[in-house]
């Protein structure tokens, strides 16, 4: 890192203070700090949805798994979020944005009460805001051991400053500041990730190595699954992923619920899906190629840092570097944003009188507590990641194994084919969930496949089988009159 290079990055943070800043002008009231109003833009929305589903991860543990396994890594990850956000185009992205014309929601679990009731919406409220604890502080830890293959800093050092930066901006701005700053860091990310890209390809001898550097890596490379990511953990993990990015991952429901119709959300989905496909083969290629490049490499999951340092000049390593910090921040302070309305609609108000019909001024001065709150909780599990496990384990493991079991009565809970499911159908599928992350991790200690899968696939099959077990059940009024809502078209604007 050259001087340079610094400048570059404190100019990236100045940026994304400034439209913090130029946010808080735009908030009035809750729901335009949680929702943005319900006026997001379909192509914002978007490019938010996308933009916020990477990390600091993406280039240090999946840049690992690039260079350890290959062209894998793109199968398992960005193919099968492309096949989530189009089938969530048309099932679940229009019914977010009902819900908020409906029932005037600002939080994914606010509807929960309703649907359930509010013992059902409790439990997932807070499974919730405990599994976003630490999927949120393992970004945070990646983004700091990325700062440290850069510059040296300490790893702690690391997550300090970014997350002390996002913590600024997110606790002023709200989502309007996500939507503005993802933007921003999506034009960063696009032209850090070519310059790489090009770089790149001419060290290896121009366009024809697009295709003639798979030649050249090692045995298994070429392949659609490898290693530990065979097509029963891609399976798993397709399913992990169409629950979470269709909205049971908090943040990427609120894009949707902030959209001003059911069109528009649905449009913000298939744009997202499309970028999913073809970007990350252009910001994977030089991972896949790092083999090559940087051989018997001691710490894979540094080979995205080492390739920027050795092909990009001054300045655009702190591009690079900027870009990863963009990702960080931005999926990391839009999950904060998400889960501080959860905790500001949904669990403050049932634990104290002093929380419900606050007035405009306190909601918002509640709703930025709960955020930096939040944020900063984030920080300590970060620091602490090596206890978990590491990164990838917190991500995949724990992340990827929980988030299956919370959201499934979540997003079912939309569609009217299982609208006889009710709370019991809710809370047992979450407890099989859960018992069967503890038997599978901590019990028989499974390979991958099965510590992800298991736990999705035990609650989906009791969800369904009470949902369907109860359909001789009459369904309580409000909630066929809220299934007919959320199914109907409202005319276009």
């Amino acid at each position: 890192m050259t001087t340079g290079d610094y400048i570059v990055v404190a100019l990236f943070f100045l940026v994304m203070v400034y439209i913090g800043i130029i946010s808080f002008r735009k908030i009035k009231a809750s729901s335009d700090f949680f929702v943005a109003g319900g006026t997001a833009p379909w192509w914002l929305a978007g490019i938010s949805h996308h933009i916020s589903g990477y990390s600091g991860v993406v280039f240090v543990a999946y840049a690992g798994v690039a260079y350890q396994y290959g062209f894998t890594l793109y199968v398992w990850w960005a193919f099968s979020i492309t096949l989530a956000c189009i089938a969530g185009a048309y099932l679940f992205a229009p019914r977010w944005a009902r819900l908020r014309q409906e029932l005037s929601i600002e939080s994914p679990t606010e509807y929960l009460a309703l649907r359930y009731n509010i013992g059902t919406q409790q439990l997932m409220a807070w499974s919730g805001v405990v599994l976003k604890l630490f999927d949120v502080g393992a970004k945070w830890a990646s983004i700091g051991i990325l700062l440290n293959g850069f510059t040296g800093l300490p790893i702690s050092t690391g997550i300090l400053l970014s997350a002390g930066v996002s913590l600024l901006y997110i606790t002023i701005g709200g989502l309007w500041a996500d939507l503005y700053t993802d933007l921003a860091q999506f034009v960063v990310q696009i032209v850090a990730g070519f310059v790489l890209f090009f770089a790149v390809m001419n060290h290896l001898g121009g366009t024809e190595s697009l295709l003639g550097i798979w030649d050249d890596l090692p045995e298994g490379h070429t392949d659609l699954f490898n290693g530990p990511y065979t097509s029963g953990f891609f399976i798993a993990f397709l399913a992990v992923v169409f629950l979470s990015y269709n909205g049971g991952t908090w943040n990427l429901a609120a894009r949707y619920i902030a959209a001003p119709s059911a069109h528009s959300a649905k449009k913000s989905a298939l744009l997202s899906a499309g970028l999913y496909a073809f970007w990350p083969l252009i910001l994977f290629f030089p991972m896949w190629a790092a083999p090559v490049l940087l051989p018997d490499l001691a710490d894979p999951n540094q080979s995205y840092a080492e390739l920027t340092q050795m092909f990009l000049p001054a300045g655009l390593v702190g591009l690079v570097l900027a870009a990863m910090f963009a990702n960080t921040m931005s999926m990391t302070t839009s999950d904060a944003n998400t889960i501080s309305a959860v905790i500001t609609r949904d669990i403050l108000p049932l634990a104290s009188d002093r929380f419900r019909n606050m007035p405009r001024k306190r909601s918002l001065r509640v709703a930025r507590t709960a955020t930096f709150t939040f944020t900063l909780l984030t920080m300590i599990i970060a620091i602490e990641a090596d206890r978990f496990g590491g990164v990838i384990e917190l991500i995949i493991g724990w992340f990827g194994a929980l988030v299956g079991p919370v959201s499934i009565p979540m997003l079912f809970g939309l569609l009217p084919w299982f609208k006889h499911a009710g709370a019991t159908a809710a809370v047992a599928s979450i407890l099989t969930g859960l018992a069967a992350f503890v038997i599978t991790t901590y019990g028989l200690q499974a390979g991958l496949a099965a510590r992800v899968g298991a736990p999705v696939l035990s609650a989906g099959i009791v969800f369904i089988a009470l949902a369907w077990f109860q359909s001789r059940h009459p369904v309580r009024p409000e909630v066929e009159t809220l299934m007919r809502s959320l199914s109907a078209e409202r005319p276009r604007h």
